[in-house]
């Protein structure tokens, strides 16, 4: 992967909404929804209620993902040359990125509560967190820390 985004291929890693799905699948071997669905085990009356619910949060975090991406693509593009400006716009899109992704948990949290259970928003909550710190993980491991390679 390194490779991948040492060749500049990382400039199209924006572009390609898939690769967040691809992630997962290599993580784990399947989509992210069969994963929750397998996890969640919930009753027909639940799953009613919860599925709604988990569409309309998935299009919302989509969007978190995709500015995530490019925060990773400006910083693929950047990195050999950062300077303070660069990586201080960086890191606060990166630290507002975490904010906004909290917010919306925060925000699912109490629709799935309402929909199903506290304990199903939780397992679920717990769930979506595990899978997107997986991913961030194996993207992180992958990148090369500012001035790694001057």
């Amino acid at each position: 992967m390194l490779l991948f985004f040492s060749l500049g291929i990382g400039s199209t890693f924006a572009q390609n909404v898939d690769e967040e799905i691809s992630l997962i699948q290599e993580a784990f071997g399947m989509d992210k929804k069969m994963i929750v669905q397998e996890v969640l085990q919930l009753s027909e009356a639940k799953a009613a209620a919860f599925w709604p619910i988990y569409e309309a949060y998935e299009t919302e975090r989509r969007g978190l993902s995709r500015e995530r991406i490019k925060i990773i693509n400006d910083y693929m593009n950047q990195y050999s040359n950062i300077g303070e400006a660069e990586a201080d716009n960086l890191a606060v899109r990166t630290l507002k990125n975490d904010q906004e992704l909290a917010k919306l948990h925060l925000k699912y949290y109490k629709k799935f509560k309402k929909g199903v259970s506290a304990l199903d928003a939780t397992k679920f909550l717990q769930l979506d967190t595990y899978i997107h710190n997986t991913i961030r993980n194996a993207v992180q491991q992958e990148l090369p820390f500012i001035d790694e390679f001057k």
